[in-house]
C-alpha cells in the first residue's frame, strides 16, 4: 500500500543487493543481508522501483585476478582515471550475482543490468566509471515522469553515492534512505560521500519515516 507522503511520481531504487555482496560473498558487505527485510518493506511501500544488477563477464579490466601482480583493493590508473581493483565478484550468471534469495524482486517495474562493458567498471545506475558511457537509466525514468529518487542498497560510499550524486546531476530530487544501505568503507569514501550528496543537494533520511 502507498503511504502518505509519497506521490506517484517518486521511485525506489534499490542497488546492487547480490549474493556476492552479503555476507559469504565474493566482496562481503558488513551487515549486507540485513537490508532485505528493510528493502522488501520499502519495495511494498513504493509503488514504483527499480533494482540495479552488477552484471560482470568473466575477466572483466577491474578485477585485480586479471592484473599481473595486483591484489584486491589496490588502485591503479585505467584510460578513465583512477580504478579500485576488486576481488572477482558478479560475474554474469553466477550464484554471488544473482539477487539475495530472500529480496522481493517480483515488485521491481525494471531490473538495469550495469558494469557488463569488459573495460569499463560500474559504479553509478546511471553512468559507468568512464562517466561518459549511460546505463539509459536517466531516460527511462524522465520518460516515466519520475522527479523523486529514493535510494538504498549496496554500497554507500559507492554505488548507492554515485547513483546519487549522477540523479541529482541530470535534475532529479534524491533521497538517501541511509538506514536501508551498507557500507564498504575503503580508504574513507563513505564520509567524503556523504559530504558530496549533501553538498549537491540530496536529503539524508531514514527509512522509518515513511512507515
Amino acid at each position: 500500500m502507498q503511504k502518505a507522503g509519497i506521490a506517484g511520481t517518486d521511485v525506489l531504487l534499490v542497488v546492487d543487493v547480490h549474493n556476492d555482496f552479503c555476507t559469504g560473498g565474493a566482496l562481503g558487505v558488513p551487515g549486507g543481508e540485513e537490508l532485505v527485510r528493510p528493502i522488501n518493506r520499502l519495495l511494498h511501500v513504493f509503488p514504483h522501483s527499480v533494482l540495479t544488477q552488477d552484471w560482470h563477464p568473466a575477466g572483466h579490466a577491474s578485477f585485480a585476478s586479471v592484473h599481473l601482480g595486483r591484489r584486491p583493493h589496490e588502485t591503479i590508473e585505467f584510460a578513465y582515471g583512477p580504478q579500485i581493483l576488486w576481488p572477482d565478484h558478479c560475474v554474469q550468471g553466477t550464484v554471488g550475482a544473482a539477487f539475495h534469495p530472500d529480496l522481493d524482486t517480483d515488485r521491481a517495474e525494471l531490473v538495469l543490468r550495469k558494469g557488463f562493458h569488459a573495460g569499463i567498471d560500474s559504479y553509478s545506475a546511471f553512468f559507468e566509471n568512464d562517466r561518459a558511457t549511460p546505463t539509459g537509466l536517466g531516460g527511462y525514468l524522465c520518460e516515466r515522469g519520475f522527479q523523486r529518487i529514493f535510494l538504498c542498497g549496496l554500497a554507500t560510499g559507492f554505488c548507492v553515492a554515485w547513483s546519487g550524486l549522477d540523479a541529482r546531476r541530470q535534475g532529479f530530487e534524491v533521497a538517501v534512505l541511509i538506514d536501508a544501505c551498507r557500507a564498504i568503507d575503503l580508504h574513507g569514501p563513505l564520509q567524503e560521500a556523504m559530504k558530496e550528496l549533501s553538498a549537491a543537494g540530496a536529503e539524508i533520511e531514514e527509512s522509518t519515516a515513511l512507515f
